[in-house]
């Protein structure tokens, strides 16, 4: 075999691609549809409570139309990070999207389930032999925090999508994977250069995001060959050059010339972009080069607390000019009131859109207010009634809060909801994210066959 074709119908499953652009990668016969449908960029709220960020019906559209294309051409379907977030929830959740199709439209194919949440006490097990280490800026866990965790997944690589390829799945449905991985596993068991696969890997994940103008929600087609890849957007409205495949190559990335991942890291050092068409961009030279010892990204989340917020926003020059101050005395009246109460274990905090509300994460930026804010009263604690109380109390305050220079005895806020407090529920964050050391790449990712018969 000398050239593997893939076809990529969208950046994450779900959020959907034109039929026309589908129909032309269709066309260009593609030896595998391979698909990301996850991310930790919604944050770790999903994989807390084991649901998608993806909608239901979306993912269904996408995959109803994906999956008879590909039993009718004779190719596989490869699905990465299922659900979202790749926990056992988001396995079935999309599992069960998987079997309605093929009830209702009575397709025969074997699927393949691979599961990637992880049992505790094996986690446990290789804390205490020392085969987890953290990732920047994370701290070493100890077994308290995996207990913690409300579940914790791993990225598999592409050897167990290797494995269920080679025992004949036609769909294959995988939980948390590294992304390239969906993309590179069959090239990579046909014999295609490992540091090539995966570098087009990570740009086909992204599907049309990678072209100008870019979008993720429309195909992109690779074309892998033994001395490079080559990249094709198939909508006439797009194009892929130099520039864009380049940077979406450093997408994400803090190294621009080494792309980590399980098992090794692509090298970019000798990785040559050339335009080869008005639309079309060649890429070679990229090396995999392995790692001494074989580690998977483990990710898991534990329950902090519920959430309220309250959206409102200011206008007066005066406050606006003073709000900091004004929101540092809130905090200090919202702490007195409840000190003597019993709600002492709470986050409160003041996002304010028009005065660094995107960038405040950052030191040393240079002054900019807007003339108006946007202000979201944020309150966390240990129940949703607390969060309620925190933040409706917070509001109250900074509604009717004096400051110097006031003119107007009304309220200082203008509330674009009634009610004017929303209770956001659950809140989660990453207490694992960490490496750990595994000596059979696809050991700790059990596969489940199924085989469907018309529909059955």
């Amino acid at each position: 075999m000398e050239e593997i074709r893939i076809l990529s119908p969208t950046a994450i499953l779900g959020y959907g691609f034109p039929m026309e652009s589908f129909t032309e990668g269709m066309k260009r016969k593609p030896h595998v549809i391979a698909v990301d449908a996850g991310s930790t960029d919604p944050g770790p709220y999903y994989l807390g409570v084991g649901k998608s960020f993806t909608d239901r019906n979306s993912v269904k559209r996408d995959l109803e139309i994906m999956i008879p294309a590909a039993i009718e051409a004779g190719i596989p379907v490869i699905i990465g990070t299922a659900g979202g977030s790749g926990g056992h929830p988001h396995v079935a959740l999309t599992l069960d999207i998987v079997k309605e199709i093929a009830k209702e439209k009575s397709l025969s194919f074997k699927l393949a389930v691979i599961e990637s949440e992880l049992n505790k006490e094996l986690i446990k097990k290789n804390l205490r032999e020392g085969n987890i280490e953290p990732l920047f800026p994370a701290k070493q866990i100890t077994e308290s925090d995996v207990d913690d965790a409300v579940r914790i997944v791993a990225q598999m690589g592409e050897e167990p999508f290797i494995n269920a390829l080679e025992n004949g799945a036609n769909v294959i449905l995988a939980g948390r994977s590294y992304d390239p991985s969906v993309f590179s596993a069959l090239a990579i068991k046909e014999g295609f250069d490992k540091g090539l696969a995966i570098h087009l890997g990570k740009i086909l994940e992204c599907a049309a995001i990678a072209a100008l103008p870019g979008s993720g929600s429309d195909c992109m087609f690779g074309y892998l060959r033994k001395e490079n890849f080559v990249l094709e957007p198939l909508s006439p409205l797009r194009k892929c050059t130099t520039l864009s495949v380049a940077a979406h190559t450093l997408y994400e990335k803090t190294n621009p010339y080494i792309l980590p991942g399980p098992g090794g890291a692509i090298n970019l050092h000798e990785s040559k972009f050339t335009q080869i068409s008005d639309n079309m961009v060649e890429v070679s030279g990229s090396k995999f080069v392995p790692t001494e010892q074989y580690f998977v990204k483990l990710e898991g989340v534990k329950k902090v607390g519920y959430r309220t917020i309250s959206c409102a926003a200011v206008k007066d020059p005066v406050m606006i000019s003073k709000i900091d101050s004004i929101t540092q005395s809130v905090k200090e009246r919202v702490i007195n009131n409840f000190e003597n109460y019993g709600i002492k274990d709470f986050f409160l905090d003041f996002k304010i859109y028009g005065k660094n509300g995107v960038m405040a994460m950052f030191d040393n930026l240079e002054e900019k207010v807007a003339h108006e804010l946007l202000i979201i009263i944020e309150a966390v604690a240990d129940t949703q009634e607390h969060a309620d109380t925190i933040c409706g109390f917070a509001r109250s305050t900074m509604l009717h809060f004096g400051y110097e220079g006031r003119i107007s005895t009304a309220g200082n806020l203008a509330f674009p909801f009634s009610p004017s407090d929303c209770k956001v529920g659950e809140v989660f964050e990453f207490n694992v994210y960490h490496l750990m050391k595994v000596d059979d790449p696809a050991g700790m990712f059990p596969v489940q066959y199924i085989t469907f018969e018309k529909g059955n």
